[in-house]
């Protein structure tokens, strides 16, 4: 689906176009033309290779999908393929937005995704000094678009990793409830670094010693992204070792509990020990047997039996296995 079509000449925009138009102005000097589209249909995208001579492979990519993220150079031209990550009900849904730019047009269009990028246009259009630098500035300005939108999505797992930690040590803790959070966490920080860490070789070569002829200008901004690439990828890899650390603490923990099970089932097994040798030994009927006919040998039996656990007891509990 067509979502704009929009004319810009020297930063400042002429108005929206019909897609027959787009031969009309690419031919105006200092002119291009910037087309979003949502969800389109292979009919839409041939429209647009026709009208803007994009090159077939990355009209193939646009069109199936599911790419890896990547920034490809076709010619004087430029493709991207960006993830974009929309967490709804604790479930990550990943979209996808392409990108077409050469020195003429930029193309972007997103697939599988809710938010759209009306804000990128509308700040493009509030800076026609950067804009007047052409399609590589509108590139720029999407691909930060996309990064920023990463920063949220890396706090909310740091918090939610934070509130994991602190119920690993909680006395009421359960530790089969927190293993399945660590593991679900590492999902969704899975997510992000598929998305952030194939970017970073991609963005450095815009910045880098060889930058494509329609990024030259503007080499210090792909920079920016880079650094902001980095930053959340050394986030993501800091989330990750955290997981990991959380993870092998709570089976620790599982370990103790289980461990302190042991030494209380050993407690209570001593207490009971002795009173049933006592009684097993009598138990056994024999006819010469010490006490047997004494008549306080009842009596004296049972309290000796209880003075034996109590001090057991009170030995457990100064070791703390009760």
């Amino acid at each position: 689906m067509l979502i704009g079509c929009v004319a810009y000449q020297d930063g400042k925009k002429l108005g929206d176009i019909s897609v027959e138009q787009i031969p009309e102005y690419l031919q105006r000097p200092r002119c291009f033309v910037w087309v979003a589209l949502n969800d389109p249909s292979p009919a839409e995208l041939a429209e647009m290779q026709k009208a803007f001579e994009l090159h077939p492979l990355a009209v193939e990519d646009a069109l199936l999908g599911h790419q890896r993220p990547k920034i490809e150079e076709y010619g004087d031209s430029l493709f991207a393929v960006l993830h974009l990550i929309e967490p709804s009900n604790g479930e990550y849904h990943v979209g996808e937005v392409a990108i077409f730019a050469g020195p003429r047009y930029v193309v972007s269009v997103r697939n599988h995704a809710q938010k759209g990028f009306a804000d990128v246009r509308a700040r493009c259009e509030r800076e026609p000094h950067l804009l007047r630098q052409g399609p590589g500035y509108v590139l720029y300005a999407l691909i930060d678009s996309v990064v920023d939108r990463y920063f949220p999505i890396l706090d909310k797992l740091e918090d939610d990793l934070d509130g994991i930690e602190q119920r690993i040590f909680a006395p009421e803790g359960a530790p089969r409830d927190n293993i399945e959070a660590l593991y679900a966490l590492k999902q969704h920080l899975m997510v992000m670094k598929h998305a952030v860490a194939p970017l970073l070789e991609g963005v450095s070569n815009l910045s880098g010693a060889r930058v494509p002829v329609l990024c030259v200008k503007i080499t210090e901004y792909f920079r920016d992204i880079y650094d902001h690439l980095l930053r959340l990828n050394q986030t993501a890899d800091s989330i990750r070792d955290t997981i990991a650390t959380a993870i092998s603490v709570n089976l620790s923990m599982v370990t103790l509990q289980e461990s302190e099970t042991m030494k209380r089932l050993a407690a209570y097994a001593a207490l009971l020990a002795i009173p049933t040798m006592i009684a097993g030994i009598y138990g056994m009927n024999f006819e010469h047997m010490p006490e047997l006919k004494w008549h306080y040998g009842y009596a004296i039996s049972l309290l000796f039996m209880g003075a034996i656990d109590v001090l057991l007891y009170i030995r457990f509990k100064r070791t703390k296995w009760l």
